[in-house]
């Protein structure tokens, strides 16, 4: 129905903006980074958008890109994740960041948005493990292939599991390591891994 508004932010609120538009102003729930960065009060801003109805209410979401929109909408097709729980998912990581999350099947880094528990997030893993070029920017496609890509190979995801073990994130580990010959020596992608996270700090 609306697919975008164009207008003045008027009111920003830590789970909402304000859009005013032709004398109307449009609530729009939405998450940390768009409320963050949309702009300030006052200036002209436009927000993609996504009218959630429900028998007692209609909500509308709003979003700084395109790509937090289309996430948050393959989120919401994940049994037991609703509007404010793709909201909160979306708060705690970008959609490039899902993106890689889920192909490098890190559920705990999803766990981190607020009161999404252990099984939610292993269900959106699984659930759109196969959907993440819908989440994913062209820039990040790459990375998110190399990532999905560590459980083909015996060695790549051994070393995973002993980066996680000196406690770097599943995801973490799993981009650096894809990204490695698969013909490497479990140590040498270990070694290899250690330094290239080492200079990410």
């Amino acid at each position: 129905m609306l697919y975008n508004i164009k207008g003045t932010l008027t009111v920003t609120d830590v789970n909402y903006i304000v859009v005013e538009s032709n004398g109307i102003g449009f609530k729009c729930y939405s998450t940390l980074n768009t409320i963050q960065n949309i702009g300030r009060t006052g200036s002209e801003v436009n927000v993609y958008t996504y009218l959630s109805v429900r028998e007692d209410a209609m909500d509308l979401y709003g979003f700084a890109t395109l790509a937090e929109l289309d996430a948050f909408k393959l989120l919401i097709t994940v049994s037991g994740v609703g509007p404010k729980a793709a909201v909160a998912i979306l708060s705690e990581l970008s959609p490039d960041r899902l993106a890689i999350s889920i192909a490098s099947g890190d559920a705990k880094a999803i766990t981190r948005a607020q009161g999404v528990g252990k099984k939610t997030a292993e269900r959106v893993v699984l659930e759109l493990k196969d959907k993440m070029a819908g989440i994913a920017t062209s820039e990040t496609v790459s990375v998110v292939t190399d990532a999905a890509s560590v459980g083909e190979s015996s060695n790549a995801s051994e070393a995973v599991e002993a980066l996680v073990a000196l406690g770097y994130s599943q995801s973490d580990a799993a981009v650096v390591v894809g990204g490695m010959d698969k013909s490497l020596s479990v140590d040498e992608m270990i070694r290899q891994g250690l330094k290239q996270l080492a200079a990410k700090l």
